[in-house]
């Protein structure tokens, strides 16, 4: 059975940070391309970052970048979302994906092969 889980959600003061990680099990981490997507009361899903299969190539929505630093560690079955100088506007539930045997940019189309529960990651002003 495929899990993802995830942790590291919480509150934070706007600039600060959190690092949010996601383990998978019961699958071959290494071939699922791996990203994060959030979604805010009222508001669509949105596309955050992603990460290839190997960890060479990476993905960012303009929102992020610059602020936002994904990774993985393929021993560890373990996806990372480094969020840092965080806004108030960043409040939203995030979501860990994987989608079977395809890019990092194809994260960013919203189609997954997998998703966890979310995690709450709210920055107060």
């Amino acid at each position: 059975q495929v899990q993802l889980v995830e942790s590291g959600g919480g509150l934070v003061q706007a600039g600060g940070s959190l690092r949010l990680s996601c383990a998978a099990s019961g699958l071959t981490f290494s071939d699922y391309a791996m990203g994060w997507f959030r979604q805010a009361p009222g508001k669509v899903r949105e596309f955050v970052a992603a990460v290839s299969r190997g960890g060479d190539s990476t993905v960012y929505s303009d929102s992020v970048k610059g602020r936002f630093t994904i990774s993985r560690d393929n021993a560890r079955n373990t996806v990372y979302l480094q969020m840092n100088s965080l806004k108030p506007e960043d409040t939203a539930v995030y979501v860990c994906a994987a989608r079977y045997r395809n890019t990092a940019q194809s994260m960013a189309g919203l189609i997954y092969t997998y998703q966890a529960q979310g995690t709450q990651v709210t920055v107060s002003s």
